[in-house]
């Protein structure tokens, strides 16, 4: 006879069952899959290639005198590889991905369509001007979406990520403060101490030095400690809004007026702006830049180091020294305004050689015309709505970092709920994975002791939302009744278990090499 916990699955009444190991590594219907340097097919290859017609003998010194080191498979080798590797990783497609601050969302297939069509995915950024028209034209839209939905009057485009999109919004106020004669003296960033660790660094990065600004007891910048630290000193501060605890900054009216009295120019760090889309607009509350991750806010892919693509919307001050390259409509159809020209002469430079990522534009626009002014506005209310349902659910069990009113986008918890249970954030983290569920972010923000910063999104059901938030309360239950052993050792079913991480960061092993006495090339 079996009974259901409470995720909903069934379970013997008797105690945990011993599991006799498999024999071949594998488990279930999931492959036992090595590196693919540790497989066999050293020497064949998996196709047949003619024999060369010559010997190389006129390359002289140059020719191969060793293995060159890869493997061989056939094609079904290759494909099996590769599907073993990724049952093995977590995806949106899979389940919630409920990393806080990154806006892990679903990715409609459509989009991925529209990238894929002639004109979009097979165009060279050399090609001669008139072919590239519908490209062009593409990108004029994007940049009107933006600037529209920020209610700023310029747009950069090229920047890649967030953190390229920091670079290029500090450059351009760099080079505004050049412009009016003030740089030299103006050498200071000022930035919240909840804020994302690229905020500081490049500041760092462009020269500047950081000055931390304190935060108040319910996770917002502290106005009064702000307003001591202004000075003709600053060239700007930056501040993400909503920030990185998931509050919106209810001062940030206060906070603009306070930074534009001192001469300094408002950075906002646009990386929770699906939090807001279509439901304020950054330019009217006084920022001056803005990066936008169209990776996160407009579903495009996001993750396994990109394609990302940042970016930065600008205010009337700061659209002279926007970067080359940009997209202006005449007579003549679309074109590219380049530093070299009289119009761009302000520019700061170039970030990239070309104009940006073409994929990503196309993603981002279909994602906006798919969903039209009163569907993005949704998309906003929906992620806020999730959010605080999340932490409504798990309030009486899990003690919430800032628990007076609602929160927006992400729900942060701290591990104040944890104490006296002898399990760690870490653990509790862990333990998640054996219930097939990404952990979310751990320890970020760092001005929250042990914090947990979940951001369901409104690609979410409630259905799918009601399961995490079961098997949250499940797993909180178990730490709170002294169940220890469930979490020190998790994760028991994953594939790999867990890992010395102090020892995995200082002393890495970034090369692999084969076995003592094996005959694989190295």
């Amino acid at each position: 006879m079996s009974t259901m916990n409470t995720v909903g699955r069934p379970t013997t009444p008797n105690a945990v069952q011993s599991k006799p190991a498999t024999l071949t590594g594998g488990r279930g219907l999931l492959q036992n899959e090595a590196l693919i340097f540790e497989g066999d097919g050293w020497g064949k290859t998996g196709v047949d290639l003619p024999e060369p017609k010559t010997d190389g003998s006129d390359l002289g010194d140059l020719v191969r005198k060793d293995p060159i080191g890869l493997p061989g498979l056939s094609e079904p080798e290759t494909m099996r590889h590769y599907v073993r590797l990724s049952q093995k990783n977590h995806a949106i497609d899979l389940a919630i991905y409920p990393l806080g601050s990154c806006t892990m969302k679903h990715n409609p297939r459509l989009n991925e369509k529209m990238a894929r069509l002639p004109g979009f995915s097979d165009i060279h950024p050399l090609q001669p001007i008139s072919t590239v028209q519908g490209a062009l034209e593409l990108m004029d839209a994007l940049a009107h979406w933006l600037k529209t939905l920020t209610g700023m009057p310029a747009v950069a485009l090229s920047p890649k990520a967030g953190a390229h999109g920091e670079l290029c919004g500090l450059m351009a106020i760099r080079a505004a403060h050049e412009a009016s004669g003030q740089h030299e003296k103006r050498r200071k960033v000022l930035v919240p101490t909840s804020a994302h660790g690229t905020n500081p660094a490049t500041a760092a990065f462009v020269g500047y030095s950081v000055v931390e600004v304190a935060q108040t007891e319910d996770g917002r910048v502290d106005v009064a400690d702000l307003a001591s630290k202004l000075g003709d000193d600053v060239a700007a501060i930056m501040v993400t809004n909503p920030n990185t605890c998931g509050l919106f900054e209810r001062d940030i009216l206060e906070i603009s007026r306070l930074t534009h009295e001192a001469g300094a120019y408002f950075y906002c760090d646009g990386a929770n702006f699906n939090a807001i889309v279509g439901r304020v607009r950054p330019g009217d509350l006084g920022v001056d830049a803005m990066h936008i991750n169209l990776h996160k806010t407009f579903s495009t892919p996001h993750g396994g180091g990109g394609p990302g693509a940042g970016p930065v919307v600008l205010s009337e001050a700061l659209a002279p020294f926007a970067p080359a390259p940009w997209v202006v409509h005449d007579d003549g159809g679309y074109r590219l305004i380049e530093r070299e020209e009289d119009e761009a002469e302000q520019a700061f430079g170039r970030l990239c050689a070309f104009q940006g990522q073409m994929g990503m534009y196309t993603r981002a626009l279909s994602y906006m015309m798919s969903h039209g002014a009163d569907g993005l506005r949704q998309v906003a209310e929906d992620a806020v709505l999730n959010a605080n349902y999340i932490k409504a659910r798990l309030g009486d069990l899990m003690s919430a970092a800032f628990p007076d009113g609602p929160c927006m986008h992400e729900a942060l918890f701290d591990d104040e709920w944890l104490k006296g249970t002898d399990i760690t954030t870490l653990d509790f983290a862990k333990a998640m994975i054996d219930e097939g569920f990404h952990p979310m972010t751990m320890y970020f923000p760092l001005v929250v002791h042990g914090a947990m910063l979940i951001e369901p999104t409104e690609t979410e059901s409630k259905a799918e939302l009601d399961r995490f938030i079961e098997a949250m309360r499940a797993l909180a239950g178990a730490a709170k009744a002294g169940d220890v052993d469930r979490f020190k050792g998790a994760p028991f079913h994953a594939p790999l278990k867990r890992l010395d991480e102090t020892r995995a960061a200082r002393s890495p092993v970034l090369r692999w090499t084969a076995p003592e006495g094996s005959n694989k090339a190295a």
